[in-house]
This record gives structure tokens, sequence and C-alpha cells, in this order.
């Protein structure tokens, strides 16, 4: 049988609004990326999964594989937008109160008008740590999100952390690009679950 891998507890089940972030500047320099560099920088993506249909990416941090969070890079655009994402990003998780907060994935994500996020839940252990947080920078009123089995629309400039482990999905309606600046956060203080290590050297001796 293969071993209960305990979400942490300081996860929302839901969604939790952690309030207003100053996005202008960061809004203002996404809005100007070229079309070719968005494609360029979806094509080299790490994270291809098919329930993200067309929706595409700018990875700037990333985990270095599914089964630890805790082992994370820099990608070749983060030095660029480091000092855009950084603050935009410590705004948000001010409330909480980690002394030692880490990002281990950090990235845009644009999803057409008209796209669709289909329903599933976020695979992997390296899932059930971090905080998983979206910042809006683009949207419009028809742009619906399920999480907690609740359809919610998340307003430009308003953080919330998501529950990533229980079915979610996504639908734009509207007839405009929506655009999230998306990143998971822990406490590198928070003891690590009691299974992280059994599992990862299970894991090894395959």
């Amino acid at each position: 049988m293969s071993p209960v891998l305990a979400a942490n507890p300081r996860k929302t089940n839901g969604v939790r609004a952690l309030g207003p972030v100053d996005v202008a500047e960061l809004r203002a320099a996404v809005l100007a990326i070229p079309e070719a560099e968005w494609e360029a920088e979806n094509a080299a993506k790490p994270n291809r999964f098919e329930v993200l249909d067309a929706t595409r990416h700018i990875v700037f941090r990333f985990i270095d594989g599914p089964r630890d969070w805790r082992c994370s890079h820099d990608r070749a655009s983060w030095p660029q937008w480091r000092t855009l994402l950084e603050p935009v990003m410590v705004q948000a998780v001010r409330g909480y109160g980690y002394a030692r907060g880490i990002f281990p994935r950090v990235m845009l994500a644009r999803m057409a008008a008209g796209g669709v996020i289909h329903p599933h839940v976020d695979a992997g252990p390296a899932a059930k740590w971090p905080h998983k947080i979206h910042v809006p920078l683009t949207t419009n009123d028809n742009v619906l999100s399920c999480f907690g089995g609740r359809e919610l629309h998340f307003p430009v400039g308003q953080a919330v952390e998501v529950d990533n482990l229980g079915p979610h999905w996504v639908r734009n309606g509207g007839e405009s690009d929506r655009i999230h600046l998306i990143f998971e956060y822990y406490d590198g203080d928070q003891p690590d679950p009691a299974w992280l290590e059994p599992f990862l050297r299970a894991e090894a001796a395959r």
C-alpha cells in the first residue's frame, strides 16, 4: 500500500483572501511582453500538462522534480524580472508572517479569451506543502475559477491562496486575456512532514 502523503495543515482548503497588492508596475511590464517572447517561453516551459489546454506560461522559478518542493532553480528570465516580481510576492504573503519564506515556483499564466483549464488536482508530493497563490494582473468579468466547490471571480490586484489539492478549474468566457502571477510559498522553518524522507528514500530505491 502506498503511504498517505498528508498535505500541509497550513494550506487552505478553499480560497484564502490575502488582500490587495500594488501590481501597477508589474502589470505594465507584462502587458509590454512581445508575442514572440510569450511563444518562445511557452515552448520551453517545464509545466506541460494536458489539463492546461492552450494556457501559455512564462516560468521564472521551478522545482527540480515533482517529489520535493525544497529543491528549485531559477530559470533564464528570473534575473530580468526579479525586481518587479519580488515586491508583489512579498506584499501578497505578508500576512503569513514567515521569517524565512521560500518561493519554489513562480510564473505568469496567460489564458486567452474562450480558454479553459480543465478540472484537475495538482498531483505530486511537491504540490502538497507550499501555499499556491494567485495575483490577477489582467482579467474580465467573465473569468470564473472554481475552488472548494465555489465559482469565483478574482479581481486585478487582489491576491488569493487557492486549494490546489482539491478539484479545480478555470474558464475565460470573456473577450480578453486573463493573466495571473502564480507562485508557491512555504515556511523554510516549518519542520518537514514525517513522510517526506521515507518517501524520497523509497523512490530512490526503485
